[in-house]
């Protein structure tokens, strides 16, 4: 886009009720950063109240409409992220300015490659617009969200202010503390509200957590020599950074040995039956659901819950027949005087949902006026493939949406708070830490996709033996639980590291996803393999995941393309140096222009000499190809010798020993056909 352009999302996509902007730069040095911040205006263009100025002392909406993401490394600099659901945006405002501003002496005009880009939900890049002549100012209103009718709009705006933050705040009617204030004093205030929040919750160690509450704005340190005016009561929002860390280093334990366990809101020692699993599991999770909006938030935006005040119940007795139902749990959400309830159907360990007890669940909501029924287990659901066959009676008025979680995406959404993104405040961050201590306690019954089938053993038998035919429908099941497989190393993988980590799906391949898995699970027949391709926010291509049910071999792999600048030997020699922490077994291929293949060897062999790396017939090289390779798992479980553990395993170390070492790359991006699937 160009300066003062604008475009109505719903012409760019057909799914915009929530939206991602990203805001990105690249700072020559490699010092230097800026933050962003949002402000939500009414009719008049100014905030209702300070409470609609977010930035990063109050980065979440409590309805969910607005939540600062913060930054995520990129290939060349870094990127703020704010997710927006516009659909819980108040009817009251009327515009969103997104804006970032820089601090102390510091001027845009100092970054390169100053951008801001919109995607959707799916992450789906939309429209892109870059700043060019932002040089003396200290902030930049990058872009603003507005409603039209009906929709809403995206403008292109880059205005500069040379007062920085507060000067933009002020503009839009945000209430900014006039008296002079030291940085010390403001140190101050955040070491009280550290020892407040620490006396108040055992935060567990490594947890950010990032204050929400809104404090006193001190102004600019006053000139040397020149007193500051006594503080007043805090009431406005502070613009200093006041951001609690809690300690990354354990403290020295009190316990007198190793025997004794620290004390745990919610144990799982007494679990004895799947049904105490199922109860404990399903009273554990509503009840922090309801304690935490930014995770409650995070769980039931997709299936169409607004923002609002939720509260949860469980073990909920409903009129069913001649005799009443009990519903593991029960979600209602008030918002504007409505409800929006959802029944909860709760699943452990490798526990089946039960057809007619769904059955009878999707009849009570639609009897009594309900909106959802959600169901909960290690499964994970597939597009187009649902996990229970429920009949729908098209002739309800009422009609009642059926959505399912993995125990495995709750355990993402919890780790994406507490260890990357930040929550309200300390007791939220240490509720989040219990609840994603229970789940992953091998007592829990709460571990995910843990089973890749019956058809598992005969499918490879027959891959050996050559008497798997195509349209075997065993076969089409492998390649469904393989599907299930990815999307959960997906998500675990994307936990760790903070960063989007989603399945890819080639466009050449088709959109159905039943046609798609058909063709996938006919080629499983006749070459035994199995295959998927993951896109890692911050990497430099597709990793590539590859089970040769043949060999009993993975292989996972990158693609990197060849620098536009520069001399192959120079880019020999620079990929070698920056893999000297890698596997001395990853394997080096030379992907060149030609019919012929390119050199390839081990990392331990090129080493010494990378010049073994350029083709002997002088073909153009447009990249490189790095792999490793190691043996599956043949158990269909998730024990130590299973396939599952070894997918999770070989993804794990690759991107650990191989890819973070390409996270600066000197490689350019090319354009990518294909499109990636949401969780």
């Amino acid at each position: 886009m160009i300066k003062g352009a604008n475009v109505a999302l719903a012409d760019l996509s057909d799914s915009v009720g929530s939206v991602i902007v990203s805001l990105g730069w690249v700072s020559p040095t490699g010092e230097g950063d800026a933050d962003v911040s949002v402000l939500l205006l009414d009719a008049n263009g100014k905030v209702r109240s300070d409470g609609d100025f977010y930035f990063y002392n109050h980065p979440v909406a409590a309805d969910g409409s607005v939540q600062l993401l913060g930054k995520t490394p990129t290939a060349d600099g870094s990127e703020d992220r704010i997710s927006f659901d516009l659909t819980a945006v108040p009817s009251g405002i009327d515009r969103i300015v997104v804006a970032a501003s820089r601090y102390g002496e510091a001027r845009f005009g100092e970054l390169e490659d100053v951008r801001i880009t919109l995607a959707d939900a799916a992450g789906a890049s939309l429209l892109r617009f870059a700043v060019d002549d932002a040089d003396s100012v200290t902030a930049v209103i990058f872009g603003e969200l507005y409603r039209r009718g009906e929709g809403w709009k995206f403008r292109a705006v880059g205005q500069g202010y040379e007062t920085g933050l507060a000067g933009l705040a002020t503009d839009f009617g945000v209430d900014i503390e006039d008296d002079a204030a030291t940085e010390t004093e403001a140190a101050l205030d955040g070491a009280e509200a550290d020892e407040q929040a620490d006396a108040a919750v055992p935060a567990p160690a490594g947890t950010p957590v990032r204050q929400t509450a809104l404090g006193a704005i001190p102004a600019p340190r006053p000139p040397e020599g020149e007193a500051g005016e006594p503080r007043k009561p805090a009431a406005r929002p502070r613009t200093a950074k006041k951001k609690v860390t809690l300690p990354r280093t354990v403290k020295k334990p009190l316990a007198e040995n190793d025997s004794w366990k620290s004390a745990r809101l919610f144990p799982v020692s007494v679990l004895k039956s799947d049904r105490d699993r199922e109860m404990r599991a399903t009273s554990v999770l509503l009840s922090v659901m309801a304690q935490v909006p930014e995770f409650s938030r995070r769980l039931t935006a997709g299936f169409g819950a607004p923002a609002g005040r939720m509260e949860t119940f469980t073990e909920v007795s409903l009129p069913h027949g001649d005799s009443p139902r009990r519903p593991d749990g029960v979600i209602r959400v008030e918002r504007a005087g409505k409800l929006w309830t959802a029944l909860v159907e709760t699943k452990t360990n490798g526990n089946a949902l039960k057809a007619d007890q769904v059955q009878a669940y999707m009849d009570i909501a639609a009897r009594r006026g309900y909106e959802a029924v959600i169901t909960l287990t290690n499964d994970v659901a597939l597009e187009g493939s649902p996990l229970v066959d429920v009949k729908i009676d098209k002739r309800r008025k009422h009609k009642v949406a059926l959505w399912h979680l993995s125990w495995a995406e709750v355990a993402h959404q919890a780790q994406m708070l507490i260890r990357h993104e930040g929550v309200g405040n300390a007791a939220h961050a240490w509720l989040l830490q219990e609840l994603l201590h229970y789940l992953q306690h091998e007592n829990s019954g709460c571990h995910g996709f843990q089973n890749m089938g019956p058809a598992w053993v005969p499918v490879r038998n027959g891959i050996d033996d050559e008497t798997l035919c195509q349209g075997d429908a065993r076969a089409l099941e492998v390649v469904e639980n393989w599907e299930r497989l990815i999307r959960q190393v997906c998500l675990r993988l994307g936990g760790e590291l903070g960063q989007k980590v989603l399945p890819v799906q080639r466009a050449k391949r088709g959109t159905d996803p039943k046609e798609r898995r058909d063709r996938l699970a006919d080629q499983l027949c006749l070459d035994g393999r199995l295959q998927a391709e993951l896109r890692i926010d911050g990497t430099p291509g597709v990793l590539t995941v590859s089970a040769d049910l043949r060999t009993g071999k993975l292989r996972t792999g990158i693609d990197i393309p060849a620098p536009e600048q520069g001399y192959p030997l120079s880019w020999a020699k620079r990929l070698v140096r920056r893999l000297a922490e890698a596997p001395a077994d990853l394997h080096v291929e030379t992907l060149v222009d030609s019919e012929a293949a390119g050199p390839r060897g081990t990392l331990e062999r090129l080493r010494p000499e990378p010049a073994d790396l350029l083709p002997k017939d002088n073909a153009r090289i447009t990249g490189f190809r790095l792999s490793l390779l190691k043996s599956m798992g043949s158990g269909r479980g998730n024990a130590e010798t299973g396939f599952i553990r070894s997918v999770d395993n070989a993804v794990h170390r690759f991107y650990t020993t191989v890819v973070v070492h390409l996270d600066t790359p000197t490689t350019r991006r090319t354009p990518s056909k294909e499109r990636t699937a949401a969780e």
